[in-house]
């Protein structure tokens, strides 16, 4: 039985519903993908299937003692003075407060004896001490402090913690919700390790396609309020998705061609009218109620950076750079660096490790501990700033770009803001809502449009992918690979840094900042051999080597094992066959209306193929090796 399944499902908060007819079955063990459009409806179904919210019709139905955990896409904020093992503890399924309880009162300088006795107490009546057993585990696995204060902790800080808290239950469901946001490279390889050894199924919600690929053993596309189950990776979900959409087109526009037709017959002089067929009006009142049905598809972004005056060949140039923190950590040591007109680089490293701060001394907005800065000249300079603090959170939309005015001038023309504001796919509607409406990947979009109206020679993007979709990522790539102009950009995305920078500034330790040619797999290649790094920034001693395993005789196969190794590659061609066939039916605009019966055995029949392709590749390598 699938742990969960849905059946005709349709939820809906506004006019257009956010599922629309919706049919899911998430099986044991499977990691699954939820792509869909910012606004698409994903968290939602995140939500729905943790239970949070119910649907407006259709069946859902759970299997018994189903256990969901949710990683949402936000953050809690405040000044929650909790421990870090205290908070993860309230994420077990049974005694979770009586461990968070006892946990906070360990965590104090002085505990109170008696109170500690109490809840030595309740915890050996609830057997407490094996749930307390499951935190010290999760909090060791994932390297996290169990004294630290959980308000104190920085966003990526946080966001482990609440991944050890949804982990701590051992949910049979773990439902991530943009997980990688405010990670660094490092925790995102961490997050993929743990996702990997996790042994229920996952459904996660993610805009890093990197993170994507290594994970996803399905995806499932949300457009429109149609949910669609496409086996297999990433780029075989990208391959198909682009076939479907193209025989969607032709079949929309062969219907509206018809449609046409028709409306010019129905339109004809009197006597065509007294004498016309009926049977043909009545199918022409069927043509017209359908296409009103129809959710035309919303158009892709059409965002354009606006290009100033080009600066001097020289942007920005700086000797025997330093700084030095109060506390005496340094960040950058003795930096010599030339950025020069059109020079597009990337800079890499650890949260807190300096890279916004060297990106305000090149710019002159602060002040380094030593060293010189030259800037060049005829400087326009424009700041994507992760925390969006660009943004009025009291304004709308429209007012955010245009500062109360009805007009934006981009390339030297006025433009009606809100016309402006559609590039950026935001309704009339949604631009003059305050912006305190808008969601994560709103926001940033939002952001962008602002960032775009001004013309510039120098963009400096910290973080700019966090909650922005795929397909505006692609766009946000194209844009930067065309932008004529310097570019300095901080991103924890590796497909995003290997796809728009030619040079990386990677932070090493010790403030040691060093340039290499190329993006992220560039430097993986060309960088030194890692040193490990405490939590405290101070150089320790070269991780030593792993000795080689020694290697063991490969065990010798059966004559059943080995003719079942020999029929294997057949086998998988045939399942993989049959794949093709299955998708390319379901790529039947018209399947579904036609022979829903028919529709409902091509897509069981994708899922179970592509199950089946999937145990046998594994059994191959099993046999193989």
């Amino acid at each position: 039985m699938s742990l969960v399944r849905l059946t005709d499902v349709r939820l809906a908060f506004g006019a257009e519903p956010v599922l629309d007819g919706a049919n899911l079955a998430i099986e044991a063990g499977e990691t699954v993908a939820l792509i869909g459009r910012n606004g698409a409806g994903k968290s939602s179904l995140m939500r729905l299937l943790s239970g949070e919210i119910q649907i407006d019709s259709g069946q859902l139905v759970r299997q018994t003692g189903l256990r969901t955990a949710l990683l949402d896409q936000s953050v809690p904020t405040g000044n929650d003075e909790r421990s870090i093992a205290s908070m993860v503890a309230t994420g077990l399924v049974e005694g979770g407060q009586q461990v968070a309880d006892y946990l906070a009162l360990v965590g104090e300088e002085d505990p109170d004896i008696d109170k500690l006795q109490e809840h030595h107490d309740a915890l050996d009546a609830c057997d407490g001490w094996r749930g307390e057993q499951k935190v010290q585990a999760i909090l060791n696995r994932l390297g996290l402090p169990s004294d630290s204060s959980f308000g104190s902790l920085s966003g990526g800080m946080k966001r482990r913690v609440m991944l050890a808290r949804a982990l701590v239950g051992e949910p049979d469901l773990l439902l991530l919700d943009e997980p990688t946001n405010h990670l660094d490279i490092a925790a995102v390889e961490q997050l993929e390790e743990t996702v990997r050894g996790f042994g229920g199924s996952v459904l996660l919600i993610t805009h890093d396609r990197a993170f994507l690929r290594r994970l996803a053993t399905r995806i499932l596309d949300l457009d429109l309020g149609k949910l669609t189950s496409w086996p297999g990776d990433y780029d075989t979900y990208l391959r198909g998705k682009a076939a479907a959409l193209e025989a969607q087109d032709r079949a929309d526009a062969q219907f509206d061609k018809k449609l046409a037709e028709e409306e010019r017959w129905i339109r004809q002089g009197i006597k065509a009218r007294r004498t016309r067929n009926e049977g043909r009006v009545r199918a022409l009142e069927a043509m017209r109620r359908e296409r009103s049905k129809r959710r035309n598809a919303v158009g892709t972004a059409k965002a354009k950076l606006q290009e100033g005056e080009r600066s001097g060949a020289k942007v920005v140039e700086c000797k025997a750079l330093n700084f030095t923190l109060p506390d005496g950590r340094v960040l950058v040591d003795n930096l010599d660096l030339l950025v020069q007109r059109g020079d597009k680089i990337g800079l890499i490293g650890p949260n807190g490790v300096g890279k916004t701060t060297l990106i305000k001394m090149l710019l002159g907005h602060l002040e380094p501990t030593s060293g010189d800065i030259e800037l060049g000249t005829n400087l326009e300079v424009a700041w994507f700033d992760q925390h969006r603090q660009q943004l009025d959170e009291t304004q709308t939309a429209q007012e955010n770009i245009s500062g109360g005015s009805d007009t934006v001038v981009i390339d030297g023309e006025p433009r009606h803001v809100l016309s402006y504001l559609q590039d950026f796919l935001f309704a009339p509607a949604r631009s003059r809502a305050p912006i305190r409406r808008l969601s994560g990947g709103e926001r940033n979009r939002l952001l962008l449009a602002k960032l775009f109206a001004k013309p510039s020679n120098l963009l400096v993007m910290d973080e700019p992918t966090n909650d922005l979709d795929v397909e505006t990522l692609e766009l946000l790539e194209s844009l930067l690979v065309n932008y004529k102009g310097t570019l300095l950009l901080v991103s924890h995305d590796r497909d995003f840094l290997d796809n728009t920078i030619t040079s990386t500034l990677a932070f090493e330790g010790d403030g040691r900042v060093a340039e290499y040619v190329g993006g992220y797999q560039d430097w993986l290649r060309q960088r030194p051999e890692p040193k490990a790094a405490k939590p405290n920034g101070k150089k320790m001693a070269s991780v030593p080597a792993a000795p080689a395993p020694v290697a063991k005789p490969k065990k010798k196969l059966s004559y059943k094992e080995q003719r079942e190794l020999d029929e294997l590659p057949a086998k998988i061609e045939t399942l993989e066959t049959e794949l093709e066939a299955a998708q390319a039916q379901l790529a039947d605009p018209d399947l579904y209306k036609k022979d829903p019966k028919a529709y409902q055995q091509a897509s069981d029949d994708i899922d179970r193929l592509g199950n089946e392709i999937m145990t046998s590749m594994e059994r191959w390598e099993e046999l193989e090796a």
